[in-house]
């Protein structure tokens, strides 16, 4: 079985703590795909504290039959972005990807070529900014449920390695447990993941920075109850006494709302709080 990205070892601890949250800001997503298998994707926020909007279009079309996909963006930043990949073209497992992004209004640009290769027990991936110049780079095993993964930055024009990363963990039937460290272990990470029954699922993380000890550790606590097939609702709790909690609802077949506030318990008289809305359609 081949294991997940590194940046998806901890997914559903992630998942359950971030997602269906839209704190402070109200979101509109919409997709479509065309009968000729092109999708358009439009995503608008608003921040409702500042007001600022942000929007983004993006269409993708997959060549399934030669293995291509083709993914075009542009965004309220006038940020252009263009993405084609090959996936199994070459060889079983392999991915390559190039991407470019032009700002209209500035001279910001990038260049990226990525190599995805998956095989049972391995998952390793490369990133080269070619304008940067920096190389990213990261690597997955797995065996009989244990995970070992790392990753790794270097930066061309320096020739420091800017960042190091690493994550041991165990993915058991329905429970996960992870250990990172980020930043040479300067900045330490453990999550635990449980779904408890069908309709409970439950998690709790911790970080320690080991440059600020004097901020202790910072603890939250979360759980997700799958109220029908179509209603869930979800809460969390830090130990800084902030209080997240999200109604998540399908309205009718493609059409999600989800509902969350951020309530900071130990200023309840104060304007310390967050509301936020999401609405998806997807036809």
């Amino acid at each position: 079985m081949t294991p997940p990205s590194y940046s998806d070892i901890s997914k559903p601890v992630n998942d359950l703590f971030g997602k269906d949250y839209p704190f402070g800001a109200l979101k509109l997503e919409v997709k479509t795909t065309t009968a000729n298998g092109v999708s358009f994707t439009v995503n608008g926020a608003q921040d409702l504290k500042s007001g600022a909007i942000i929007s983004e279009l993006k269409t993708k079309y997959a060549d399934k039959a030669n293995g291509l996909t083709f993914t075009e963006s542009w965004n309220t930043a006038n940020l252009v972005t263009a993405q084609v990949e090959a996936s199994n073209k070459f060889a079983k497992g392999l991915k390559l990807e190039v991407s470019g992004s032009s700002a209209l209004n500035s001279a910001k640009r990038s260049l990226v070529s990525k190599i995805n290769y998956q095989q049972d027990n391995l998952f390793a991936r490369v990133n080269v900014n070619a304008l940067a110049p920096a190389v990213n780079a990261d690597v997955t095993v797995s065996r009989e449920g244990a995970l070992l993964g790392a990753e790794v930055a270097y930066d061309l024009n320096s020739g420091a390695v800017t960042k190091t990363n690493s994550t041991l963990g165990y993915a058991g039937p329905d429970y996960l447990i992870t250990l990172q460290g980020n930043n040479s272990f300067n900045l330490v990470q453990f999550a635990f993941y449980q779904r408890v029954t069908k309709s409970v699922e439950a998690g709790a993380r911790a970080v320690y920075d080991f440059k600020n000890p004097e901020g202790g550790v910072s603890a939250e606590l979360g759980t997700k109850y799958i109220l029908d097939p179509t209603a869930s609702v979800k809460a969390k709790v830090d130990n800084a006494g902030r209080l997240g909690l999200s109604f998540t609802q399908a309205l009718r077949p493609g059409v999600k709302l989800s509902l969350a506030g951020l309530f900071d318990t130990a200023r309840l008289q104060e304007n310390a709080h967050k509301l936020g809305a999401s609405m998806t359609f997807e036809a």
